[in-house]
């Protein structure tokens, strides 16, 4: 693409940013809630009179007694955590390793919980081991460290942080758990409990099995008991717990030395002046579009405005320099490092290896701080989102731009795939900066920061690596593909023992370990590529064919990881979508035509048969986790509840028509308040697209369309050359490397277009609700930093040196 029409593209996208920022209405906040007691007393306060988000139905009692001393308690769902000297505490909880006797609903339990100085599990003879390590000792002994043991009188219970005992045996899973709940049932059972998959123990429902145990008249998830760090606790839900004889549900604590409170997804810094509580929100905090609200007489609130503009000194300085830096190189550095290459074939001694090193001199010198800055501001800006004060929106929206422009500081034209994707990443950055205006939270805005501070810091990274490029020999790149697909099945294993569903240590490391299984697939394929006719005569034959089986570790690892980890099969038909298309890459590029043949005619077969179980009735899919899927996206309407998302969503795109909500392209629209479609589920993330659709119409999303077809196309253009080259390169390192970015290419395209067809399929019930978060769009910051932006580094060829 030009560059000069990529510019304007882009310009106009920001553009846009920039008006909605222009037509965002004033909106106002708390900037500290201040509870004043002179005289022993209490004040009740809900959600909505402490600016609180995510706490609906939570009421905070704080009194003060005759000492002066303050306490807290809390009625309601939403328990508050208290931070106090390094250390968090929960309303409603109790460490289990202080339980005698506890009562849910109507059952009671008699426990032994025993710390380490207790007596371990080896010292208990196999005699017992089934009966009294699971329950109660008559002796007095107890469980191992770190696990809980009870019984009711009917039965004896062990509980280790990850399965439960019934009578020294473990429970069978509950009918309705998917096959990946017996995996890790199975898992739990046989590993050392330092390697256990956490999972709670709950209390509620009329079935035992699981990790749950039924207590007649109490709903499913009652009371839990679940690891916290490296102690068991137990949890008050919605019945009535008592423990040691005291009710979980009146729990209080007192405020000395409380640093902070957290109360749903609101953070608060906690101050105390004698007669004064003075709560600081932070994080997500109820928006207002006046400031007034409802208070109680001895609570009082300091208003502020929500700041789109001021704020953040050391993030505009960063971002600023960026910024310059980065339009100082592409207005000035650009074109004279351009002209002096074209001067240079009649400058005659200068010409050759000499010219070459003073150029590369003074690429370095100009494009390296460029990016070093960028870099920078994007770190600071992450550090400071994390820090509870994030930059302005108009802070983020400039470092977006100088992070973009980085991508523009190589001479020449732009490759179609990198502009196709800088504007799917300025089209994303828009719809997440109108999603952030528009909802009543301060919360929404993160996204965007959080999607502006990620693009920079991985753009500056990458353009720092591509000035400074390690030596890239075979042996090398080899021992690097080893470390990088160790370093990828161990954060998998983190994220399995620790994590969830939405990853661990704030990172998905799935989206590093695609980027892997496909770089060492590629170089495996490179390899294989390479050999010749008589490589089966050649020493060595069996010790190759295990380097080419290789991924196929790295492949399960992350298939077992996702199934584990998340309730669907979305990552499954991912996994299968990538290895359908290097396999067909594979063929083609070895011209087995067969091969070729068989694949395409499985791929149009997949089609088929999706479009066959559309056209089906609900009632030929059997009973089962998947089938409910496969039940509420054949007909929502017989499943209101589990499907009230996918008609959520058919209203909303409904609503949008041709031209958006408001009949202009969403432009009536921009920094305006969202209404209706903020609540639908997942909407930064699985069902941006419906959001897209709601705002700006079917128009807009058919230009998306085209942009994301063009980022494909790209990826895939850039491919077959790199596969040319390598069948007409003549030394073999260098084919090998041309053939390593051509399959790494062909991978990202199948991933990239995976993620497009499953997220769009989902958000126009094409296919079932998969919750797959489509790139550039939504919300993803794994996904762009360990995935997007490597993958468009391949795309500008080799690092230059």
């Amino acid at each position: 693409m030009s560059r000069r029409l990529l510019l304007a593209l882009l310009a106009g996208l920001f553009g846009l940013q920039l008006f909605a920022l222009s037509r965002a209405p004033a909106l106002w906040l708390p900037g500290a809630v201040i509870v004043s007691l002179d005289r022993p007393g209490a004040v009740t306060l809900d959600a909505a009179q402490l600016g609180a988000v995510g706490a609906g139905g939570t009421r905070l009692v704080i009194g003060r007694g005759v000492d002066g001393a303050w306490r807290l308690g809390a009625a309601g769902p939403a328990r508050p955590l208290l931070r106090r000297g390094g250390a968090d505490e929960r309303l409603g909880s109790i460490d289990a390793a202080t339980l005698r006797r506890f009562s849910i609903g109507s059952v009671t339990f008699d426990s032994d919980a025993v710390s380490s100085e207790t007596v371990s599990s080896e010292s208990v003879s196999s005699e017992t081991a089934g009966t009294e390590t699971a329950g109660v000792r008559p002796d007095g002994g107890g469980a191992p460290a770190g696990t809980l043991a009870f019984t009711d009188g009917r039965a004896h219970w062990r509980f280790d942080g990850a399965t439960l005992y019934r009578d020294g045996r473990a429970q069978p899973p509950c009918p309705e758990a998917p096959w990946s709940a017996h995996a890790v049932s199975l898992w739990n059972r046989v590993a050392p409990q330092a390697l256990t998959i956490a999972r709670a123990l709950v209390f509620g429902g009329n079935l035992h099995c699981g990790n749950r145990i039924g207590v007649p008249g109490v709903d499913g998830g009652g009371a839990q008991v679940a690891r916290r760090g490296k102690a068991l606790a137990l949890t008050a839900g919605s019945a009535a717990v008592l423990a040691n004889g005291t009710s979980l549900r009146d729990d209080e604590r007192t405020l000395d030395g409380v640093q902070a409170l957290t109360l749903g997804r609101t953070r608060y810094g906690v101050a105390l002046d004698d007669g004064r509580l003075t709560l600081a929100p932070a994080g997500r905090v109820a928006l207002h579009a006046v400031p007034e609200t409802t208070l109680s007489p001895h609570v009082a609130w300091q208003w502020r405005r929500r700041a789109l503009w001021q704020g953040g000194a050391a993030a505009w300085v960063l971002a600023t320099a960026a910024a310059l830096a980065v339009l100082a190189v592409l207005a000035v550095a650009r074109p004279v490092h351009e002209g002096v290459q074209r001067r240079g074939n009649i400058l005659g001694p200068l010409a050759g290896a000499r010219r070459h090193s003073l150029l590369a001199a003074a690429g370095r010198g100009l494009h390296c701080p460029a990016a070093a800055l960028v870099l920078a501001a994007g770190c600071a800006a992450l550090a400071l989102q994390r820090g509870g004060d994030p930059p302005p929106a108009a802070c983020s929206l400039l470092l977006a731009a100088g992070a973009m422009g980085t991508w523009l500081l190589q001479p020449g034209r732009v490759p179609g795939a990198t502009a196709a994707a800088l504007l799917l990443a300025g089209a994303g950055l828009l719809s997440q900066l109108n999603m952030g205006l528009a909802g009543m939270d301060t919360g929404w805005l993160r996204h965007h920061g959080k999607t502006a501070a990620l693009l920079a810091i991985g753009s500056g990274a990458i353009a720092l690596w591509r000035r400074y490029p390690p030596a890239a020999s075979q042996r090398r790149i080899e021992w690097l593909l080893a470390g990088a697909a160790g370093g990828a099945l161990l954060l998998l294993a983190a994220q399995v023992l620790w994590g969830d569903e939405t990853g661990v240590f704030d990172m998905q490391p799935v989206e590093a370990a695609k980027l892997v299984l496909t770089l060492l697939a590629a170089h495996c394929l490179a390899l294989r590529m390479g050999w010749r006719a008589d490589h089966r005569a050649q020493p060595g034959h069996a010790a190759r064919w295990l380097r080419l089986i290789a991924p196929v570790l790295l492949f399960f690892a992350l298939l077992g990881c996702a199934l584990v980890q998340v309730d669907d099969y979305s990552p499954l038909i991912l996994l299968l979508l990538w290895a359908g298309a290097m396999a067909f890459a594979y063929a083609l590029a070895a011209r087995r035509w067969v091969a070729a043949g068989v694949l395409g005619c499985v791929a149009l077969a997949a089609v088929a048969g999706v479009a066959t179980l559309r056209t089906g009735g609900p009632d030929h899919v059997p009973a089962s986790f998947y089938g409910d899927r496969f039940q509420v996206w054949l007909e929502p309407a017989r499943h209101p509840h589990t499907g009230r998302q996918v008609q959520q969503g058919a209203a909303a795109i409904a609503a949008g028509g041709w031209l958006g909500a408001d009949g202009l392209l969403g432009l009536a629209s921009l920094g305006q308040a969202g209404g209706g479609v903020m609540a639908l589920p997942a909407v930064q993330d699985d069902f941006a697209p419906s959001f897209l659709l709601h705002r700006h119409g079917l128009l807009a999303a058919l230009l998306l369309w085209c942009a994301q077809a063009a980022l494909v196309a790209g990826l895939v253009q850039a491919a077959v050359r790199r596969g040319r080259a390598g069948a007409a390169a003549r030394g073999f390192r260098q084919a090998w490397l041309l053939r390593l970015q051509a399959f790494t290419l062909c991978g990202g395209a199948a991933f990239v277009a995976g993620h497009l067809l499953l997220s769009w399929g989902t958000n126009l019930a094409i296919l079932p609700v998969m919750g797959q978060p489509m790139s550039f769009l939504s919300a993803g910051g794994s996904h762009l930093l360990f995935f997007l932006l490597p993958l468009l580094s391949a795309v500008a060829g080799p690092p230059q040196e």
